[in-house]
């Protein structure tokens, strides 16, 4: 598998995680607001995955990635969305949210940051990346406007 091929399938995991876990996330918070917003993101990474799933076919790529690894929602910051949903708190949901969003991020950077991949794929993935960034940075400030339940 070339190097391009094995960054797109890690990025396709890791927004399926996403998906995974802002679906959950939108399940579960209380406020409608936030259902609506967590549920938008859930479909924008389904959107980013699918259009990096056709880049990677685009490299020769016969099966890209189609969903999260299990193993990969602990490394990617979803694992702790459970214990925050199961408690239906807003502020733990979007922190776990924030976390998740973490992992994304630095993968993101860290594909960038690489060298290695074309321009026209690193076009994708730095276009897709000015959107995480900037849904991360929302997460991060409804968490810091939401209260912390007692």
């Amino acid at each position: 598998m070339s190097t391009t091929t094995s960054t797109l399938n890690d990025l396709i995991e890791i927004l399926k995680d996403g998906q995974q876990g802002f679906t959950e996330a939108a399940r579960d918070v209380q406020s409608a607001d936030l259902k609506k917003m967590l549920s938008g993101f859930a479909m924008q990474r389904e959107q980013f995955a699918s259009q990096l799933q056709v880049v990677a076919k685009n490299f020769g790529e016969d099966s890209p990635a189609k969903t999260g690894s299990v193993t990969g929602a602990v490394h990617r910051g979803w694992i702790h969305l459970k214990a925050a949903v199961a408690d239906r708190d807003d502020h733990a949901i979007l922190e776990e949210c924030e976390r998740g969003e973490d992992a994304a991020v630095t993968a993101y950077g860290d594909a960038l940051g690489g060298g290695e991949l074309p321009a026209n794929v690193s076009d994708v993935i730095r276009k897709q990346f000015a959107e995480i960034q900037a849904a991360h940075d929302q997460v991060k400030a409804l968490r810091d406007s939401h209260p912390v339940s007692k």
